[in-house]
C-alpha cells in the first residue's frame, strides 16, 4: 500500500529552478532515504512534504487523501529537524509533551493558572505524561526527562527530538539530517538506533542526508537526488552496483568510480584488456564515459598486458589501501582499492600495470544516462595467439 505519493513537484525561487518534476512514492512500514550534494533540493522535498513549504505544482497524496491546501498541523507528519528544534526553556519532558498537548488540550486549558481549572485538564495532563514516560522508557532518556536541552549532549537531544516526533504517533516521519551535528562514532550508533524504531514504530520514514553511507547502510530504498532532478530510486545494492546515471555513479561509493573517456568503435568498447559489445542499436555517439568501481581494479604480474601505470600516492586505511596511479598512456588517474599484502612494496613513482573487471565495468552516454554493454573475452588477439 503507498503511504505517500507525489507527482511532479516543482519548486522555483526567482529563476532558480529547486525541484523539476520529482515524482516518488513511499510504500507502507517503508524508509526512504533522499540523498544528494547540498543543494540539490532534497531538504526543500521535505519542508513541501510537511507543509512547511508550497510547491509551484504538483501533488502530494498520504493515505490516499490529498494534501493541497491542507496546513501543516492537520497533515499528522512528524518532522525531526537537523538542529532538533527544542525549546530550551522547556525540560525534556515538557519537550515531549508539547504536540500532545497541542492535540489534546483546548486552547483554554493549554493556558498557565486558569487551565488547571477547566474540567478534565488534570486528568489528561496525567495521561500525556504517562505517554512521555513510556516513550522516554522506550529511547532509554527517562533519566533526562528533568533536564533542559543546554544540560544534554548532542546525542541525548537528538533522542528528545526523536521522542517527541514518534509520541504523537504519526502517519509519517520525516528527518532532515538529523545526525549531522554527532560526532563520527556516536553518528554510527544512532543510525541503528533509528533504524530500530523505525522497525518498531512501522510507520514509513523520509530520511534526508548528504551522507551516503548514511543513506546505503539505513534505508529500505535510496532516492538520489542532483540538481534538483531525481535520477534514481532503488534499493541501496542496485543503486551502488547498477546507477541508472553517470552523476549517480560519481556521487555514490567510496572512494569514487573511476570515469574516464572512451570510444566505440564498430559498436565494440575497447579500454585497457577490457572489451565490451554495446547493445544499443540506436547509439549514434562515439565518445562515452567508462566506469569501473576501485575494488574491481587490480594489479597485474605482467606489466606487458595491462594498462601501463605509476603510483601517485597511497592512502593506509588500516584493512585495505587506497592506490591512486596515472595512466601512462592518457595520463588519467585510476584508483584501486587493495589489501596491505597486495601493495607492499609499491611507493610513489613506482610503475605497475592495472586490469580491470570486464563484467563490472559502466557506460554511460554524452547525456549521462546508462547505456548496455555486453563483456567479450578480455584480450582476443591474445587469446588467439594462445590458440
Amino acid at each position: 500500500m503507498t503511504a505517500l505519493s507525489l507527482r511532479n513537484i516543482t519548486k522555483s525561487f526567482g529563476d532558480n529552478a529547486i525541484l523539476k518534476g520529482v515524482s516518488l512514492d513511499v510504500e507502507a512500514g517503508e524508509f526512504i532515504a533522499l540523498v544528494g550534494p547540498s543543494g540539490c533540493g532534497k531538504s526543500t522535498l521535505l519542508r513541501i512534504l510537511a507543509g512547511l513549504d508550497h510547491a509551484d505544482s504538483g501533488e502530494i497524496t498520504i493515505g490516499g487523501a490529498q494534501m493541497s491546501g491542507i496546513a501543516a498541523a492537520d497533515r499528522n507528519i512528524a518532522m525531526v529537524f537537523q538542529s532538533y528544534a527544542l525549546y530550551p526553556h522547556l525540560t525534556a519532558a515538557q519537550n515531549i509533551a508539547v504536540p500532545l498537548a497541542m492535540r489534546r488540550l483546548s486552547t483554554t486549558q493549554r493556558l498557565p493558572f486558569v487551565g488547571s481549572l477547566v474540567p478534565g485538564q488534570r486528568a489528561t495532563r496525567k495521561a500525556i505524561m504517562r505517554d512521555v514516560q513510556e516513550m522516554a522508557k522506550s529511547l532509554k532518556i527517562d533519566h533526562l526527562l528533568d533536564r533542559k536541552p543546554g544540560q544534554m549532549s548532542g546525542g541525548q537531544r537528538q533522542r528528545v527530538a526523536l521522542a517527541r516526533a514518534m509520541v504523537r504517533q504519526p502517519s509519517i516521519f520525516l528527518m532532515d539530517e538529523p545526525l549531522s551535528n554527532l560526532d563520527a562514532n556516536l553518528r554510527v550508533h544512532a543510525r541503528g538506533e533509528i533504524v530500530e524504531l523505525h522497525r518498531r514504530a512501522g510507520v514509513p520514514t523520509v530520511y534526508v542526508t548528504h551522507d551516503q553511507a548514511e543513506a546505503l547502510s539505513m534505508a529500505d530504498r535510496v532516492a538520489v537526488m542532483i540538481g534538483g532532478n531525481l535520477l534514481q530510486l532503488a534499493t541501496p545494492q542496485e543503486i551502488y552496483d547498477n546507477p541508472a546515471h553517470v552523476e549517480v555513479a560519481r556521487f555514490v561509493g567510496q572512494p569514487r568510480i573511476n570515469l574516464v573517456p572512451a570510444r566505440v568503435e564498430n559498436g565494440v568498447i575497447a579500454f585497457g584488456d577490457i572489451r565490451l559489445a554495446l547493445e544499443e542499436p540506436d547509439f549514434a555517439g562515439t565518445a562515452i564515459t567508462l566506469g569501473i568501481r576501485p575494488e574491481f581494479v587490480k594489479l597485474s604480474p605482467n606489466r606487458q598486458d595491462a594498462l601501463a601505470a605509476h603510483v601517485e600516492r597511497m592512502e593506509f586505511l588500516g584493512s585495505e589501501v587506497i592506490l591512486f596511479c596515472k595512466l601512462d598512456a592518457i595520463g588519467e588517474t585510476i584508483v584501486a582499492k587493495l589489501s596491505p599484502s597486495e601493495t607492499a612494496g609499491l611507493s610513489a613513482g613506482t610503475p605497475v600495470g592495472l586490469t580491470l573487471s570486464a563484467d563490472r565495468a559502466m557506460v554511460f552516454a554524452e547525456d549521462g544516462r546508462r547505456l548496455r554493454t555486453k563483456a567479450l573475452a578480455v584480450n582476443p588477439a591474445r587469446e588467439a595467439a594462445n590458440g
